[in-house]
């Protein structure tokens, strides 16, 4: 089934001038075809592979690393290894990268019961205020880090 642009966006939930950028950059598996009006025709397979490509790009995969896996792609049978290892590369930045995010999202759970705890007891003021220092030094602590293991 042929596809057009606005159809391909709609479904894909990209925009038509995505999906341009996705086709300059040679990012889709296949050379989109164009009819003899220079109109863009897409097809199923396009779809399912902006679904991988899109998830390749919110993973932080780079556009060149995008690229490599698409030319290996492309040659067909036979590269099945550096494939493989190229999407473990990846998959071992991404593990890095939840690793951080978890530890982020700690030290903001930990500010925000420390900023709780402070406004039920009507003491918001304690923290990080440099009209107070003596109250700033006293609450530093809670404001730069969570306890160990949180």
């Amino acid at each position: 089934m042929d596809l057009s642009i606005g159809e391909v966006a709609e479904r894909s939930g990209l925009s038509v001038h995505a999906l341009r950028f996705y086709e300059r950059e040679g990012l889709f598996a296949n050379p989109v075809r164009r009819l003899s009006n220079g109109r863009r025709i897409y097809h199923e397979e396009d779809l399912e592979w902006l679904a991988i490509c899109t998830k390749l790009r919110s993973s932080g995969m780079p556009l060149a690393m995008i690229r490599q896996y698409i030319e290996l792609v492309r040659q067909g049978p036979g590269n099945e290894h550096e494939r493989l290892e190229l999407l473990r590369r990846h998959e071992t930045h991404v593990e890095e990268r939840i690793r951080e995010l978890q530890e982020t999202l700690a030290v903001m759970r930990y500010k925000v019961r420390v900023y709780e705890e402070h406004v039920a007891r009507g003491e918001a003021d304690r923290l990080w205020n440099p009209s107070h220092p003596d109250a700033a030094r006293t609450d530093s602590h809670q404001e730069c880090r969570p306890p160990q293991g949180a």
